[in-house]
């Protein structure tokens, strides 16, 4: 079974990440793991601590002259900004705070998990609950996509909306397209929409807001058979949305045609079988059900949108809030926040699609090596008829 648990604070030391369950023989390096943390730092519309903020990242365990071992890997991403400005503040060593945060802020974790767990100050809540825990799960999605590779299987995402501008969703992105996704202000492959959502952020910009949006999640190459329709615990698309909900700030999830197929007619509603006898596969050629069927990979494309909020930080002082102590009426204290996030929410939910995916494809497959993992996912698209040029 796949696991993973991250630890760490936005402003502390450290965070780590450990996954579990990772087969052996699976090649690492700690240069691809960079280069999704920079990948989660893109975006027009995002705060200064994106530009000046580094991933100290070191492997711990786990891995060994570029290869895991089938142990535990534990990844630690330093904070570079710790010996400079946070090791009183947020030292584990006994001791008090130089200042405590008493105005919780609307829309955020502080004041409920103030109550929760009897803290006087909302740092005690906020530094956990801060988005900057997300960067820990991309490095553990990198090891899930890399997996996930080995049997054929990419993930791609894509800005499909931020405030009122929305782009195309005519046609799904195609791995080869990342490229050209990142290189976008807010990685949106309608270049109409790219301006309309670049000129919606500089607005919001100016009058200290903030905006949401979506983002469209894409697995090519998912076989057949992951998840499944006899509990309703192993449904693929219940694990997904879960997984998409965690990520902070994501206030709902569709998969395939979402909340728009509940307009449609059932004879027009659903994806047609088709079977191709030249590769043994049966075909659709639509994604209405996203890919999933009864809970179940039909062997499609999987297609997942996740909806982010504004961020509920603001550059003014508006949201109306209560000081704890003395319960007199006020505004939330600023932390240093973005006018959007959604364009990293993009890279997040890319790693949260690949987690869940990984972790099924390894309860359907099985083994402890990537080697043998391969082979058994080969065997059971045989099983089915499948000719090897149909078997990616």
């Amino acid at each position: 079974m796949l696991r993973f648990l991250t630890a760490g604070e936005s402003h502390g030391k450290a965070l780590v990440v450990v996954v579990e369950g990772l087969p052996a023989g699976l090649a690492v390096e700690v240069s691809a793991i960079q280069r999704e943390l920079s990948r989660r730092r893109l975006g027009y519309g995002r705060g200064p601590r994106m530009r000046f903020e580094a991933d100290v990242l070191e492997i711990l365990g786990g891995v060994r002259h570029g290869r895991t071992l089938g142990s535990p890997v534990a990844i630690e991403i330093g904070n570079s900004e710790w010996e400079r400005k946070w090791t009183r503040e947020m030292s584990s060593e006994p001791g008090v705070p130089a200042t405590k945060l008493t105005k919780p802020r609307p829309g955020h974790a502080d004041l409920a998990g103030m109550q929760k767990y009897g803290f006087d100050d909302a740092r005690d809540v906020l530094e956990r609950a801060s988005a900057r825990e997300t960067a820990a799960r991309v490095a553990a999605g990198v090891l899930a996509k890399l997996l996930l590779k080995a049997i054929g299987v990419d993930i791609v995402s894509h800005v499909v909306q931020i405030g009122t501008a929305t782009a195309r969703r005519d046609q799904l992105p195609l791995p080869a397209d990342l490229e050209a996704i990142d290189a976008s202000q807010v990685r949106c492959l309608d270049p109409v929409a790219e301006e309309q959502m670049v000129a919606e952020i500089r607005q919001a910009a100016k009058e200290g807001d903030s905006l949401g949006g979506a983002v469209e999640v894409v697995a090519h190459g998912v076989p057949v058979g992951l998840g499944s329709h006899v509990h309703w615990d192993r449904k693929l698309d219940g694990l997904i949305g879960q997984a998409m909900m965690s990520i902070q700030a994501v206030k709902a999830c569709s998969i395939g045609a979402g909340i728009e197929i509940a307009a449609l007619r059932g004879s027009v509603a659903h994806d047609a079988i088709y079977y191709d006898s030249a590769s043994g596969e049966y075909l659709r050629k639509t994604w209405r059900s996203g890919g999933i069927e009864g809970g179940i990979s039909t062997g499609g494309p999987v297609v997942v949108e996740a909806w982010m909020k504004p961020l509920a930080t603001l550059n003014r002082p508006v949201l109306e809030t209560v000081d704890v102590v003395t319960k007199e009426a006020t505004v939330s204290f600023k932390e240093r926040t973005d006018v959007t996030a959604v364009p990293a929410m993009g890279v997040v939910a890319e790693s949260m699609l690949a987690l869940v995916l990984a972790q099924e494809a390894l309860h359907k497959f099985g083994g402890d090596s990537v080697a043998e993992f391969s082979r058994n996912r080969l065997a059971f698209l045989s099983s089915l008829g499948e000719t090897p040029s149909a078997v990616r």
